[in-house]
């Protein structure tokens, strides 16, 4: 493929990448980190176009969910170094201004972070990023049906764990009706 056809086909794809991965990433990170993830994504399917398969967006998954895998190391270490340094110079403490905390489901994160993490990525890429099994599969590098196996024990134990919080899962009704 030459250099106009690889600029072509990467401009008609990237248009319907950019708002989902996005959306992906802010679900699971910080502003910064997810505009840099999102350029270092952007920068491997630029990079790798020609390998794109013809629906690249699971596959821009994949690509995302490493891409933030090392940048999350790479925070873990400035963390890290920043602890050493603090012990020598410590921060003045500062105070959270108003707007700092984003609105959350509190019980659905108390949820989520009980469960494994694999279990709860799989579970944010069926419900937040409405992937079917199959594209989930090629997210993870796992086969549809073993992604489909996994989601239904993932649901089973968050359902579980929402229980155990004292919060009822969306999808089950009022009691006052009668039926659950």
């Amino acid at each position: 493929m030459d250099a106009e056809s690889r600029r072509t086909r990467f401009e008609a794809l990237a248009p319907g990448l950019v708002d989902p991965l996005r959306r992906y990433l802010a679900r699971r990170t910080d502003a910064a980190t997810a505009d840099d993830v999102l350029s270092e994504t952007l920068l491997v399917c630029w990079r790798r176009v020609d390998e794109l398969p013809p629906d690249p967006l699971p596959w821009a998954y994949g690509v995302a969910r490493h891409a933030l895998a090392n940048a999350e190391r790479g925070a873990r270490r400035q963390r890290r170094l920043a602890a050493r340094v603090a012990v020598v110079d410590p921060p003045r403490e500062s105070v959270a201004g108003p707007g700092d905390e984003a609105a959350v489901d509190v019980p659905l994160e108390e949820a989520l972070a009980a469960l494994r993490p694999a279990d709860a990525e799989l579970l944010r890429l069926w419900a937040w990023e409405e992937l079917g099994p199959s594209e989930i599969a090629t997210v993870l590098g796992l086969t549809p049906n073993a992604v489909s196996i996994r989601l239904h024990r993932a649901r089973q134990r968050l359902a579980e764990e929402l229980r155990k919080i004292g919060a009822r899962a969306g999808h089950e009704k009022s009691r006052k009706g009668g039926a659950r």
